[in-house]
């Protein structure tokens, strides 16, 4: 399983580029993986071939009126491990005795 956190933006669509990051949420969100979005980028929990052919459709969508896109992409790849989105973060939690701000909240 695979944890892919990546931002993918625009460039010279101005300041805000929300309506062009909404078309990547759409398609991820319809992808059936598992994700979280946060004020960065989103990160999304699945098998390589399948998070990185999410990556490629967004890029496709965004490339249909956007010249120039920027994309950054983390992967963290562990082999047998699954609910690694949100177990990741309990880990640390139970580690700490308490609980930390995250996305969720």
């Amino acid at each position: 399983m695979v944890l892919l956190e990546f931002s993918m933006t625009p460039l010279g669509k101005g300041e805000s580029v929300s309506q062009y990051v909404a078309r990547s949420l759409d398609i991820i969100d319809k992808s059936g993986l598992d994700y979280r979005l946060h004020a960065m980028g989103t990160i999304l929990e699945g098998e390589w071939d399948d998070v990185f052919a999410v990556v490629k459709q967004c890029y496709e969508a965004m490339s249909a009126d956007c010249d120039r896109i920027t994309c950054t992409i983390k992967v963290d790849a562990r082999k047998g491990a699954k609910g690694r989105l949100t177990g990741k973060v309990r880990s640390v939690e139970q580690k700490l005795g308490r609980k930390l701000r995250t996305v969720e909240e």
